[in-house]
């Protein structure tokens, strides 16, 4: 069974029959934890580094920032056994689709945004897909914790 997620969206299961996608990451990232005693997967798919641009967009539409979706899908993903020091993560996006002169820098904001809060509270990324031009499919299987990724033009990878 499949579980999209969509632009400022997130998703966290412990189904092993379940996996989890999201499609076209562009500037967005495509935040993906996994903790593989409890089995435990989530996907975040934020839009913007900041929610103190609107706060009541951000209320509404928490999983569209970066500050505000991120510790919700920590949360979420403990709340289903998943621990902080078990967490393997891989990060996507960030890329410059729409501004390829770098004149608003979304991608890469939204990159320093994310480095920023694991700097702050101690997390490292394990792997990751970052910046460049090319937008980003990512997949995750819960039972096994494998983690795919499509750019554009190319096959499906595991990584």
């Amino acid at each position: 069974m499949k579980q999209i997620v969509g632009v400022a969206d997130m998703k966290v299961s412990n189904n092993p029959k379940e996996s989890i996608i999201t499609y076209s990451l562009g500037s967005c990232i495509g935040l993906v934890v996994y903790d593989s005693v409890a089995r435990v997967g989530g996907m975040l798919h934020y839009m913007l580094p900041e929610s103190s641009i609107d706060k009541s967009k951000a209320e509404q539409r928490p999983y569209m920032f970066a500050d505000s979706g991120i510790p919700r899908l920590f949360k979420t993903a403990y709340k289903l056994g998943a621990a902080k020091q078990r967490m393997q993560i891989y990060v996507a996006g960030g890329a410059e689709i729409l501004d390829q002169k770098g004149f608003f820098n979304i991608g890469k904001r939204n990159y320093m945004a994310l480095k920023k809060m694991f700097h702050k509270n101690n997390v490292m990324i394990n792997k990751q897909d970052v910046g460049g031009n090319v937008n980003r499919t990512v997949r995750i299987e819960i039972a096994t914790g494998d983690i795919f990724v499509k750019t554009s033009g190319s096959k499906e990878v595991k990584i």
